[in-house]
């Protein structure tokens, strides 16, 4: 959804806690995944159970195949953090294996209608929406908010990193971690920039200018 915003530190909180009904496990993991992976929508629904779970335990890393990526050019990895980890298994022993879906091509947000397709990008809308609606948080927000906050917190902590001497370069890994072929997609995830430059114009502002 285009003009989506990162979400701040304690709306990810408030809303991870909070869904409700017989698929809240699903709808909790798909947001934490998405949160702490970045991926598209499209590619988050794309995962089958056998990319997320080997041998019985839940991978440490989780791949998009090429072919579920956008473009179709190369496929995507990334790190499966703890929380999503443990989100991911609450949902597939206490969710889908309990269904009866112990398939390891089970889709992992799997939909309770047809054979074994996944919920579509418009259902994962309108479960994501409909929360944040119900804990007041205003703004546009979608499915790709959830991208759009990954991009935020990677770009504001490899800036961190930077700042503490590492020899880091931001916008490019970011654009890396998004899987991006180019720069100005990354920035246009980044308008909290804008924002930050707005703000420091301000302060300027007011160190420089007040009281004349």
């Amino acid at each position: 959804m285009k003009g989506c915003r990162p979400m701040l530190k304690i709306e990810i909180r408030r809303v991870a806690q909070t869904f409700t009904g017989r698929n809240q496990l699903r709808n909790r993991a798909l947001f934490i995944l998405g949160a702490t992976c970045g991926f598209r929508i499209q590619e988050l629904l794309s995962l089958r159970v056998k990319d997320v779970v080997f041998e019985g335990q839940v991978v440490d890393r989780v791949t998009v195949q090429k072919k579920n990526t956008k473009g179709a050019i190369e496929s995507r990895n990334t790190p499966l953090l703890n929380v999503a980890r443990e989100a991911v298994l609450d949902w597939i022993t206490s969710g889908l294996w309990q269904r009866g879906y112990v398939s390891p091509e089970t889709f992992l947000f799997r939909s309770e209608y047809g054979v074994n397709q996944p919920i579509s990008p418009r259902q994962a809308y309108r479960v994501l929406v409909r929360n944040y609606e119900q804990n007041h948080i205003a703004g546009k927000l979608g499915t790709h908010t959830m991208r759009k906050t990954y991009a935020k917190f990677l770009y504001e902590d490899f800036q961190n990193r930077r700042a503490q001497g590492e020899s880091v370069d931001p916008l490019p890994l970011v654009s890396k971690g998004l899987g991006h072929k180019s720069l100005n997609s990354t920035m246009s995830y980044l308008s909290f920039i804008t924002e930050d430059i707005d703000i420091s114009a301000a302060n300027y502002e007011r160190r420089v200018f007040g009281g004349l």
